[in-house]
C-alpha cells in the first residue's frame, strides 16, 4: 500500500450472485468504507436484467459510458429487450464459457464488469470493490478487465488458490495479454486460456491498477501466495469457517460432526502473529461483524474488518424482498439456522446455506426441482478418452455426469448453486410447466450482530446504519466520501 493511504476499516463481503449488488456497494462507499460488488456470475444477471427492460434505464446510463461505443451497442442489441420479456418467456440463454469463448461472450463479460462497478462508484468518491471466485476463472480475466475500465480500486479473491490472478491483473493493468491456467481433473497438465486487450479494442484506454487482497483463512497460505503469486499483492483477507458462502476446508482429514457440518480445530485458526510479520495490511471476516470485533481486530493489529451478513439483510442488497422478510423473522425468533453443508457445492468445498422453507435448502424442493446444467460457472475441466477436453459438474443429471465418466456418488447432495442464487435476487430462469427455479440462500451463521442491527434500527434498516453499528466506538466517522451527485437512486 501507499504511503499514508487511509485504510478502510470495513469491507462490505461480496456476497453470492447479486446480493452484493450496485446500489448496496455505493450505499457502503458513500458511508466511508469500502462498498464490494460481487462479480460471480454477473453477465448473466446483467444480460437477465437488459431482457427484462432495464426500467428506468439504469443500466442503459451505465453502458452509454462504456469507452468502446461499437462494443457496448453490440452488447445493448444482444439482449436488451424494450419493454421487457413477459413473465411466462423464459431468459435467453447467455453461452456457457469455454476456454475458447465465443467474442460476443467476452464482450458481455467485459460490459457486465464496467457497469457494475461504475454504477457502484458513481456520484461519490469512495473506494468500491469487486469480489471474484478463483473456482470460476473462466470468465475471470473478462471481468477483471472490465472492472479496471471503470476504474475498480481493489480485487478481492477468494475459494480457492488465487497464485495467477495478481500477475494476471498486473498484465491487464498494462492493457498487455494475460493468461491463466484451468486445470484438468485427473491430468497432471493443466490447459491454458487467455485475454488480450488489443484483441477487442482499437483504442486501448488509460488503466489504473487495483489493489489486489486474497481471500484467505490461515497464516500459512498467505505465505505461500506471496512465494508463489505471480504479481504483486497488497493484503489479504482471513475468513474464519462461520462467514457466509464457500469456506476454506478444515485442514488435514475432513471430519463431519452429527449434523453432517465439517469440524474445524486448532490447525485452522490463523496465526496473527505472523500476519503482522509479513507487514501487508489485513482484515478479519466471520464472526467478527460487530463494534467489538472490529475493536478487537484493530487491536490485533489488523486493518479492520469484512462483514457480510448485516450487509446481506440491508435493504440495499439484492435479496428478493419476501426472501429477504422470511430471513430476518427467522433472526428475531431465532428460528433461522445455517448449516455448513459439506456436499451442496459442486466446488467440492464446504458452503453456508441457510435453512429456509421454500428454498433448496429443504430436500422436498431440492428433489422437486429437474437437475439442469446450462449455466456450468462450477463445472470441471476433464480430458475425455480421446484427449479433447469436455466440462462436468456433478449437480448436472446424474446420467449425463457418469456419462462423461464420472463417478455417481460424487453427484449425491450437489446443488445446482449457479441457478439457485440466481433466483434468490429474482433472476432465476423460467422452466416450462411454471416450475422456477428455487432459491438457495447463503448467510454467516453468526446472525447475532443482525439482531442487534434489527433491535436498534428496525426492519428495513440500511447499509449505513449497518456501518454506523460497526464503527461505533471507533474514530471511523460515517459518511467521509464526499457525495458528488445524486444522479443515481
Amino acid at each position: 500500500m501507499s504511503k499514508g493511504e487511509k485504510l478502510p476499516a470495513v469491507i462490505q463481503g461480496g456476497m453470492g450472485v447479486g446480493v452484493s449488488g450496485w446500489r448496496l456497494a455505493r450505499a457502503v462507499s458513500r458511508a466511508g468504507q469500502m462498498g464490494v460488488v460481487s462479480g460471480t456470475v454477473l453477465d448473466v444477471t446483467f444480460a437477465r436484467r437488459l431482457q427484462l427492460g432495464d426500467a428506468g434505464g439504469v443500466l442503459r446510463s451505465a453502458i452509454a459510458k462504456f469507452p468502446d461505443r461499437e462494443m457496448a451497442e453490440r452488447v445493448l442489441a444482444e439482449w436488451f429487450v424494450p419493454g421487457g420479456i413477459t413473465q411466462e418467456r423464459p431468459f435467453k440463454a447467455v453461452p456457457v464459457w469455454r476456454l475458447k469463448p465465443s467474442p460476443k461472450l467476452v464482450e458481455l463479460g467485459v460490459v457486465a464488469a464496467f457497469c457494475e462497478v461504475h454504477l457502484a462508484k458513481r456520484g461519490h468518491n469512495g473506494v468500491v470493490g469487486i469480489n471474484l471466485m478463483d473456482k470460476l476463472r473462466l470468465p475471470m480475466l473478462a471481468g477483471i478487465y472490465g472492472a479496471m475500465l471503470a476504474g475498480v480500486g481493489y480485487i478481492l479473491m477468494g475459494a480457492g488458490i488465487p497464485t495467477e490472478a495478481s500477475g494476471a491483473i498486473d498484465q491487464l493493468s498494462k492493457n498487455k495479454r494475460a493468461e491463466m491456467s484451468h486445470t484438468l481433473e485427473g491430468e497432471a497438465e493443466s490447459e491454458t486460456f487467455s485475454f488480450n486487450p488489443r484483441d477487442y479494442f482499437k483504442i486501448l484506454p488509460d488503466i489504473r491498477r487495483p489493489k489486489f487482497f486474497p481471500i484467505i483463512s490461515t497464516h500459512t497460505l498467505a505465505t505461500a501466495l506471496l512465494r508463489r503469486s505471480r504479481g504483486k499483492v497488497d493484503g489479504f483477507i482471513i475468513e474464519a469457517p462461520v462467514a457466509g458462502g464457500h469456506n476454506a476446508p478444515p485442514r488435514g482429514k475432513v471430519q463431519l460432526d452429527d449434523a453432517g457440518e465439517p469440524i474445524y480445530g486448532e490447525r485452522d485458526v490463523p496465526d496473527l502473529q505472523r500476519m503482522r510479520e509479513i507487514g501487508l495490511p489485513f482484515w478479519l471476516a466471520g464472526g467478527e461483524g460487530t463494534p467489538k470485533g472490529l475493536a478487537s481486530a484493530l487491536k490485533a493489529g489488523a486493518a479492520g474488518i469484512q462483514a457480510g451478513t448485516p450487509f446481506a439483510l440491508s435493504r440495499e442488497s439484492g435479496l428478493l424482498r419476501t426472501l429477504k422478510d422470511k430471513l430476518v423473522d427467522g433472526v428475531l425468533d431465532r428460528s433461522l439456522k445455517v448449516k455448513a453443508d459439506a456436499l451442496a457445492s459442486p466446488t467440492g468445498f464446504p458452503f453456508r446455506v441457510a435453512q429456509l422453507a421454500g428454498t433448496m435448502s429443504e430436500a422436498a424442493v431440492e428433489a422437486k426441482r429437474k437437475a439442469i446444467c446450462d449455466l456450468g460457472y462450477l463445472r470441471r475441466a476433464f480430458k475425455n478418452d480421446h484427449g479433447k477436453v469436455q466440462f462436468r459438474c456433478p449437480a448436472e443429471p446424474v446420467d449425463d455426469y457418469v456419462s462423461k465418466g464420472g463417478s455417481a456418488d460424487d453427484t449425491k447432495g450437489r446443488m445446482c448453486l449457479c441457478n439457485g442464487l440466481a433466483a434468490s435476487i429474482g433472476l432465476g430462469q423460467r422452466r416450462p410447466g411454471g416450475l422456477d427455479e428455487p432459491p438457495v440462500i447463503t448467510l454467516g451463521s453468526d446472525l447475532g450482530p443482525v439482531r442487534e442491527i434489527l433491535s436498534e434500527f428496525g426492519v428495513g434498516y440500511s447499509a449505513v446504519e449497518v456501518v454506523r453499528y460497526l464503527t461505533r466506538g471507533i474514530d471511523t466517522p460515517v459518511q467521509v466520501g464526499r457525495v458528488l451527485s445524486t444522479e443515481v437512486s
